[in-house]
């Protein structure tokens, strides 16, 4: 928890030292995850494309996209296949994300990214493997923006390998997310 808090810190000092140039985190996030006998918790900051980085300028809707570092615990609660036996995982990951939403950033929204995932350790849980620490991460999600601060969105993520090395069951979770721009 200490070095949760630390890093938290750390955050805040780095987002004053670059506020002449611009910020460097638009977003914190927390999100929770499920899936067949694993849960999933994770941290996160994100950081919005330039306004440059905008297609598709329509009706007041546009396609932009943000840059996503996080930070997740997994607990597999069948490690090996043994029901009752625990796996405890580090990620941490970095993912580029499009999002589709209101240029005022608004209301609803749809985004898709892929990025990668690094753990501490192999996944071994409920019959589903994957032999390398290095993931790919992907999502789909939608979204609602309430004001100018919160928003909450619901995501499914596949993490795999992309078949780097066999076995490679791949891992899929339902996830809700809640974010805090500042």
């Amino acid at each position: 928890m200490k070095k949760i808090i630390a890093a938290l810190a750390a955050l805040v000092a780095a987002q004053a030292a670059f506020a002449a140039d611009g910020k460097l985190v638009d977003t914190a996030y927390t999100e929770f995850a499920t899936a067949s006998k694993i849960r999933m918790v994770r941290i996160g900051a994100t950081q919005d494309w330039k306004p440059s980085w905008s297609w598709f300028n329509s009706n007041g809707t546009h396609l932009t996209g943000y840059w996503d570092a996080s930070f997740g615990a997994w607990e597999g609660r069948q490690y090996n296949n043994v029901p009752g036996d625990k796996q405890h995982i580090v990620d941490i990951g970095f993912t580029p994300v499009f999002r589709f939403e209101n240029v005022n950033k608004l209301g609803l929204y749809a985004e898709i990214g892929i990025g990668a995932h690094l753990m501490s350790h192999t996944y071994n849980n409920n019959d589903d493997r994957l032999s390398t620490a290095f993931q790919f991460g992907d999502h789909i999600g939608i979204g609602y923006v309430f004001n100018k601060n919160w928003e909450v969105a619901v995501k499914m993520q596949h993490f795999s390998n992309g078949s780097i090395k066999k076995p490679n069951s791949g891992v899929d979770y339902g996830v809700v997310k809640l974010a805090y721009r500042f």
